[in-house]
């Protein structure tokens, strides 16, 4: 029989109490940094399959070793009273396979998204190369797809709420970093809302200079309307239309981005807890022990294991091409 951790109620959710060698006093960090390094101590990765194929998974590890779920084990606030969350890292600045968190499977490792029988990968759009921000989501958030929201009027889309991470450092794919919330964009993607958040890195060399959106806009200037043309074009190449946007393209600040996490935090909850029509996601989960869907470390473990390991020695990312999109 083995021991569960305690679940810490925040004023946001659930997350696992951490074992006590790996607890630091409030205000020490893991490492050089004084949030980013304990983010890293906490987590760790492991690859199955060769990156670039259908069969690539890349599963979480927590502080003790023990398989989690990216989506349901790492808490969304690092602090309960601080403007300070955990960010999963699925696609590095500059880069073009679209990876991402795995909802529909256990335990959720990052895959790279299918369609039709082939990898995705987003196209060049000139003058940007592949995604012009470290892109990832927020643990313990959902967009509940039956639901519907009332500042944009579309239901959402069934996904953890994503992130542009905007600091300077350009990361890695299953990175787990701690950010501060600046502001808030609503994309509708054939309907739906699809809420993306702006954030910073809490330990980029600029982040203290960051508190709201206008921030961006002073000491990133371009980067927001960037940002805006990247989400409108992203899918042009493949034949579609221009994505929309609600408030006309606005961004919104960080009050309002706040609000909107709160909701899909609490969507997440409903989801977890059972009490909504969860469709084909996955709610296997390891710590958030009153949930329905918890499973014990061995459960978790004997998931992985079913995953293949052989690297497919064939595999190879997606030869680069350039669209010129201009009017």
């Amino acid at each position: 029989m083995r021991a569960l951790l305690p679940l810490l109620r925040t004023g946001w959710g659930w997350r696992a109490g951490a074992p006590a060698a790996a607890r630091l006093p409030r205000g020490k960090s893991a490492g050089p940094g004084p949030h980013g390094a304990m983010a890293q101590a906490f987590y760790r990765t492991e690859e199955r399959g060769q990156l670039y194929s259908p069969d690539y998974r890349l599963f979480f590890k927590n502080v003790a070793g023990h398989y989690i779920s990216p989506f349901h084990d790492i808490p969304l606030k690092v602090d309960s009273t601080e403007n300070l969350f955990n960010m999963v890292v699925e696609v590095p600045r500059w880069t073009n396979a679209k990876m991402e968190i795995a909802t529909k499977e256990p335990l959720n490792p990052i895959k790279q998204d299918t369609k039709n029988g082939k990898l995705r990968y987003v196209a060049n759009i000139f003058p940007h190369k592949g995604y012009i921000w470290n892109y990832g989501a927020l643990p313990q958030t959902w967009e509940d797809p039956h639901q519907k929201d009332k500042s944009t009027d579309c239901c959402g889309d069934n996904d953890p709420i994503d992130v542009c991470e905007i600091g300077s450092k350009v990361l890695s794919c299953g990175e787990v970093i701690h950010v501060k919330i600046l502001g808030i964009l609503a994309l509708i993607d054939q309907g739906e809302t699809d809420w993306k958040i702006i954030a910073i890195n809490v330990n980029d060399p600029e982040a203290s200079k960051f508190h709201d959106i206008d921030d961006v806009k002073k000491y990133k200037p371009g980067y927001l309307e960037a940002t805006l043309n990247w989400f409108r074009f992203y899918k042009v190449p493949e034949g579609k239309p221009e994505n929309q946007f609600a408030f006309n393209g606005e961004f919104r600040n960080k009050a309002f981005a706040l609000e909107v996490i709160k909701c899909t935090h609490e969507c997440w909850r409903t989801l977890l807890m059972k009490r909504c029509d969860r469709g084909a996601i996955s709610c296997t989960n390891v710590q958030v022990c009153d949930s329905p869907f918890h499973c014990t470390q061995e459960e978790a473990r004997s998931i992985v294991e079913l995953v293949s390991s052989s690297p497919d020695k064939g595999s190879k990312e997606e030869e680069q091409v350039w669209h010129f999109l201009g009017k």
